[in-house]
This record gives C-alpha cells, sequence and structure tokens, in this order.
C-alpha cells in the first residue's frame, strides 16, 4: 500500500474550497492510519524475529558440531555461519526500512494535520484500540523471550545450548520490545497532537436544575 504524497504547499494549494481540502486530508489521514498500526505491519514484525532467531540458529550451529566433534566441522561450519548471517541480515534490513517508513508516515500526517485546525475528523487518527492490541499482543513475545534467555541460559547443558538460548531469547525479547515501543510512541504522538478526548458537556438542563433547588434551599 503506497503512502500518499505530501500536501502541496499553502500558496500553491489547488481546492476550491474549505470542504474539497477537508475531503482530500481526511483520505490521506486514513490512508496513513493504515500504514501505521495495520495488522499487516504486526505480522510483518513477528516475522521478521521468526527469520533473526532461524540466522541466529545457523549462526550457532557450529559450537554444536564442535560439541559433537563432528569431523565435517571444518566444511559445515563456515557454511552455517555464512547461511546464519545471511538470514540475519535481511531481519536487521527490515527492522530499519520499517523504522524509516514510520517517521515518513508520522512527518506526512503530521504535514496533513497542519493544513487545517479542524479536529474532528482526525480523531480516528488515535486508533485506541489497534494501539492497545499492538501493546498487549507485544507483550507476549517480550515475556517469552525473557524466559527463553535466561532460562534455557540456566538449563544449558554446553555452550551451544546457552548460546542458543541467550541468542534466541533476546532476539524474541527485542522483537517485543519493538512492538511496545511502537505502540507507546503512537499513543504518546496522538495525546500531543490531538490533545485528550473531550468529555461531554453537561446538559443545560441539569445546571438549571441544580441551581434551582440550591436556590429554593
Amino acid at each position: 500500500m503506497p503512502l500518499p504524497p505530501p500536501p502541496p504547499p499553502t500558496h500553491l494549494a489547488t481546492w476550491p474550497d474549505r470542504t474539497a481540502l477537508l475531503h482530500d486530508r481526511e483520505q490521506a489521514l486514513e490512508l496513513l492510519r493504515r500504514r501505521s498500526l495495520g495488522v499487516g505491519r504486526l505480522v510483518v514484525l513477528w516475522l521478521t524475529g521468526v527469520l533473526a532467531v532461524f540466522g541466529w540458529a545457523l549462526v550457532a550451529m557450529p559450537l554444536m558440531l564442535i560439541r559433537d566433534k563432528d569431523p565435517m566441522f571444518i566444511v559445515l561450519g563456515p557454511v552455517c555461519a555464512l547461511l546464519g548471517l545471511a538470514a540475519l541480515a535481511p531481519a536487521v534490513f527490515i527492522v530499519v526500512r520499517g523504522a524509516r517508513t514510520d517517521r515518513r508516515v508520522r512527518e506526512l500526517t503530521d504535514a496533513w494535520l497542519a493544513l487545517d485546525e479542524e479536529r474532528a475528523s482526525a480523531q480516528a487518527l488515535r486508533a485506541p484500540g489497534r494501539s492497545l492490541a499492538w501493546l498487549l499482543l507485544s507483550f507476549a513475545p517480550c515475556a517469552a523471550g525473557l524466559w527463553a534467555a535466561f532460562g534455557g541460559t540456566y538449563a544449558a547443558h554446553s555452550p551451544y545450548e546457552a548460546v542458543l538460548a541467550l541468542g534466541s531469547g533476546t532476539l524474541i525479547w527485542l522483537t517485543g520490545l519493538l512492538g511496545v515501543a511502537k505502540a507507546v510512541g503512537h499513543r504518546q504522538w496522538a495525546i500531543r497532537e490531538l490533545g485528550h478526548p473531550r468529555r461531554p458537556a453537561p446538559h443545560p438542563e441539569s445546571g438549571g436544575n441544580s441551581r434551582t433547588n440550591s436556590d429554593v434551599h
């Protein structure tokens, strides 16, 4: 899903009226909202974590060959290490690219919001349900990663098992931590840019009745 283009400068704006501007602005903000906290982004993050764990398992494979005194270590050791690095490199690239995309989405969102002071149509950007889902679903890999890193290392019977558990657990924990950071960052941005949701004003009749009752007493 491509990102919407940035809005034109104010002196080059070609909208016939404010209604047309708000319509295009709302469509652009909705597209940016989907790119920010979409389910697909969370799935990609988890798959990236799985790819990183797979790469780390290959990197640690030579230690298993040494433990088993496998004569093929001289051949298989370097091959496994190279394959592991080849799997880790795309995972790092995906994370870096995702961070750049998030920064670009935030810049475009701020630019489209700045076109008009109207904020009612932009309230969907808060996405409290999606940010909460990201937060809760990201706690699971965080907990699993910490358990695998510390529990697996403690229960390891060889350097290979310890390195595998510590590295895999750390990568899983980092995957969850990235999701938590994204959810918290979005919440902080929504509060800063859109403000707290306003409570409905009290009904005039209730205020009038209270004053009437106080006057009677």
